[in-house]
């Protein structure tokens, strides 16, 4: 016996389902599972069946042409395919648990697509399906293009890609979850993501800075930015921000020292800094650059930009401990350093 995948659309009316499973009965063919994807022309049938050996390709063809399908494909499958979609589904997700960055590899995986594109520019329009090609967002920013020259891709699988696509970047964003930042002075301090619930935190962090500090962050006046908009920038739409906390003594609460932004736009992500006055000089803020570095890599980002005036000294320094080719445009008192990080990355089909 031979394991074949078979692929067609059947009218979605009582009984048709039957008549298509009798022909294949006919020919000998056990049919192992079945998934049914709903679309506008009639439900798509997925079966996974062992054959006799002597039936060719062409057999099922006729067979499923008989039973009254229509739009058919067949392929030969393997052992693996045994595995019902749930349990595979299940074992795509443990795999991203442990590497976030293998969302690529696991679309593939989960669609048999022949490649998988991730592009730094959102999806235009609506994302969606065609024949041969899907499109999704990444919530992390970007956008995946899957292509498969057969079968045609349905409503469900490209649920079912979105799905894992929003799984991968929840576990993405825990991968900057909190660590532990020991200064060379000995101090520990806590490094996170930022929640809204930080925003009476941040306040008091803009209240704690210089106006001189608060004017190198936001390039403009020097006065503390509104609740509303501080609370943007701690949820940011698209790309992260941190906080970097001190645990109070006796009991009191954490007080915010240092905040990082980084906003994306297109396949571009903006980063800034905040360090109160009295935890500058430490390297919180080197701390801060390389693991939004990290972030926006993972991301798939192409570059990073910072804007910096050109008197800010401090942050010109701490750029440079990247270590990293960083041009840098001048305009007036305003420097605008670039720091290019990936292209667009491309998973091809594996082979076997």
């Amino acid at each position: 016996m031979t394991l074949w995948r078979i692929r067609a659309t059947v009218d979605d009316r009582p009984g048709y389902l039957s008549v298509l499973t009798a022909s294949l009965a006919l020919r000998g063919v056990n049919i192992l599972t079945v998934q049914v994807h709903t679309t506008e022309v009639g439900a798509v049938d997925d079966f996974l069946v062992d054959a006799p050996d002597e039936l060719t390709e062409a057999d099922l063809l006729a067979a499923v042409e008989r039973g009254r399908g229509r739009d058919c494909w067949v392929a030969r499958s393997e052992a693996r395919g045994l595995a019902d979609q749930p349990t595979r589904v299940l074992g795509l997700a443990n795999r991203l648990v442990r590497d976030p960055d293998a969302t690529g590899e696991a679309l593939r995986a989960l669609l048999g697509a022949d490649a998988v594109t991730w592009r730094p520019v959102p999806v235009g329009g609506r994302p969606g399906i065609g024949a041969a090609t899907m499109r999704l967002a990444d919530p992390t920013g970007g956008s995946f293009e899957l292509r498969r020259a057969a079968p045609s891709f349905t409503p469900a699988e490209y649920a079912r890609a979105q799905a894992l696509a929003e799984l991968a970047a929840t576990v993405a964003r825990r991968a900057v979850d909190q660590v532990t930042l020991l200064l060379p002075d000995g101090a520990e301090l806590l490094v996170r993501p930022a929640t809204v619930d930080d925003l009476a935190g941040v306040v008091e962090l803009h209240e704690g800075c210089s106006a001189r500090s608060r004017q190198r962050r936001y390039l403009g006046g020097a006065g503390c930015p509104s609740p509303s908009r501080l609370r943007r920038l701690l949820e940011p739409a698209r790309g992260v921000s941190l906080v970097v906390t001190r645990s109070g003594s006796g009991g009191a609460a954490e007080s915010v020292v240092a905040m990082a932004n980084l906003l994306a736009e297109g396949d571009e992500a903006e980063v800034a800094l905040l360090v109160r006055d009295d935890w500058q000089r430490r390297g919180i803020g080197t701390a801060l650059l390389h693991r939004l570095v990290g972030h926006a890599e993972r991301a798939g980002y192409a570059a990073l930009v910072l804007h910096v005036l050109a008197e800010n000294a401090p942050m010109l320094r701490t750029l440079a401990r990247l270590g990293r080719p960083t041009p840098v445009e001048r305009d007036g008192s305003l420097l605008t350093a670039t720091v290019p990080l990936v292209a667009d990355v491309t998973i091809p089909a594996r082979s076997g």
